[in-house]
């Protein structure tokens, strides 16, 4: 793995990083693991709602539907006012697989939209603990295919159609790049993977080094893995679909731009990523975020430091959808 050195500081120091954890703390409890599910989500929601920018005038947003493996499966298609390219972004929110919604992502797939200039579809994937693994993971498979097989109805293009996702969002981005490519399907133009959750040893590296850092613990990890994986939870946890890390080749998938965040205990499942990817033969960049929280998506309008990375996220988008 790549040699990465902890930052010896306690925290970040940036004051627009800082402000954004207190105002987050005023939604979501230090102990929020410690809540049932359904009040975690209450607080998430309110969060996400505080922390929403808005969309942008001339954005067009409008919700489909696609025939998923359980029921139908909700989407969300936003089309900024001025395209760059008919490239398109398939994007898996985060939380912990067990919070979110199509709500709770509205403004980032805007921003994304808007700032890169091209279309997003949102996937409204099943959450645990009601849907266990591999639920979502089926669902998020399901939503691409959709999206490939529908591109010209859509007005995109089947070349540059894009996975992203951030923390669990971006486990199941990966692990879909992992199916499509074992069942010889056409493979995305690029992957975009937020602080993502790639199933690696949490007795070792960041999860015990950042542990106990602000927005996501080790603890908060080990509780949303529990209930993801449900009642195989042994069976599953080495399953590549879950834990993307547990895979043993890496050649075929499509390029991959990943971003790390210091003080999270998920940084180091980023690095181990890109090295199997690099070594297999496909391009992967990490950019690595010394003054970022997880969850900072939401502070791009708060933080100079995630503004840059929300932008640095949107060039990667526009590169690859060319």
């Amino acid at each position: 793995m790549t040699n990465l050195q902890d930052d010896p500081r306690s925290g970040p120091d940036e004051s627009g990083i800082l402000a954004f954890m207190a105002a987050g703390a005023q939604f979501y409890p230090a102990d929020g693991n410690q809540l049932s599910v359904d009040r975690q989500r209450r607080c998430y929601d309110n969060l996400c709602a505080h922390f929403h920018a808005g969309r942008p005038d001339g954005m067009t947003v409008r919700d489909l539907t696609c025939s998923g493996p359980a029921d139908d499966l909700a989407l969300r298609q936003y089309v900024p006012e001025e395209r760059r390219n008919a490239g398109c972004v398939v994007y898996m929110h985060g939380g912990g697989f067990i919070l979110g919604s199509l709500d709770s992502h509205d403004d980032i797939c805007c921003g994304i939209a808007q700032d890169a200039g091209v279309t997003v579809i949102a996937v409204d994937y099943r959450l645990a603990p009601e849907h266990e693994f591999p639920a979502a993971f089926d669902d998020c498979v399901t939503a691409t295919g959709w999206v490939f097989d529908n591109s010209a109805e859509l007005e995109i293009d089947h070349n540059r159609i894009l996975l992203a996702g951030d923390s669990a969002g971006g486990n199941l981005a990966a692990a879909t790049c992992l199916s499509r490519r074992d069942e010889g399907q056409e493979m995305p133009a690029g992957q975009v993977l937020i602080y993502p959750a790639f199933g690696g040893d949490k007795s070792a590296g960041s999860y015990v080094s950042r542990r106990d850092a602000p927005g996501l613990t080790t603890s908060d990890m080990e509780q949303y893995e529990l209930l993801y994986l449900g009642s195989g939870a042994g069976r599953n946890r080495t399953s590549k679909f879950y834990a993307p890390l547990e895979e043993t080749r890496y050649d075929g998938l499509p390029p991959a731009f990943l971003v790390a965040c210091e003080w999270d205990p998920l940084r180091d499942d980023s690095f181990e990523y890109a090295d199997r990817l690099r070594a297999a033969g496909v391009e992967a960049e990490v950019r690595h975020e010394p003054e970022l929280v997880h969850a900072c998506l939401r502070a791009r309008y708060m933080s100079p430091a995630a503004e840059a990375m929300f932008q640095a996220i949107v060039s990667a988008i526009s590169r690859m959808s060319r």
